[in-house]
């Protein structure tokens, strides 16, 4: 019988969004990758957009990040957990050191969800995943994520109620405004 794994310090931060308000700009993606990596490059961002143009509205465009799992697949698979996954004591945010990356993949391979929530790095060889922006080396704003900042049609929100399932992570961002000018608020 498969033992339960132990709660680990629950995040006490989501990232949450609206599929029917993103255009799939790719703005989040693009400034995570510089907010992280000093580089615009959509392969490195901890952020991804997956639009499918034989869909329909709004099930043409869907987004991937990381869900800060409550039983983080990916903490208990890494052979360095604590050291190059760790989970912050402060905040619950799971988040990767990639000085203490192996690049070994196990975390990769553990994610629960398709596509993985974590990427990689081909050039420095190490895992990375979103950190809600806890350290970015080219972000001042620490504790912001840039991806919800730039956000030109704000449907990226950040917020302190875990969601229970992943569909709850789909939230409806869509307020009066919307009413007025004719778009859907259901």
């Amino acid at each position: 019988m498969k033992k339960e794994p132990k709660i680990v310090n629950p995040s006490k931060l989501y990232l949450v969004w609206d599929p029917k308000k993103c255009t799939g700009c790719v703005s989040c993606m693009l400034a995570c990758s510089l907010a992280h990596e000093g580089v615009e490059n959509l392969s490195l961002s901890r952020i991804q957009i997956k639009s499918d143009p034989f869909d329909c509205f709004p099930d043409d465009i869907e987004i991937f990040p990381c869900l800060q799992c409550r039983f983080p697949e990916c903490y208990y698979a890494c052979p360095e957990k604590d050291k190059a996954l760790s989970i912050d004591k402060e905040t619950g945010i799971r988040y990767i050191n990639p000085e203490d990356c192996i690049g070994c993949g196990a975390c990769r391979k553990a994610c629960l969800y398709t596509p993985s929530r974590i990427g990689w790095d081909s050039e420095k060889k190490v895992s990375f995943k979103c950190n809600l922006c806890r350290k970015t080396a080219y972000w001042d704003e620490q504790g912001k994520p840039v991806c919800v900042e730039v956000c030109p049609t704000n449907a990226l929100k950040i917020t302190d109620r875990r969601p229970r399932g992943y569909d709850s992570y789909i939230v409806n961002l869509r307020g009066e405004g919307w009413a007025k000018i004719g778009f859907p608020t259901d």
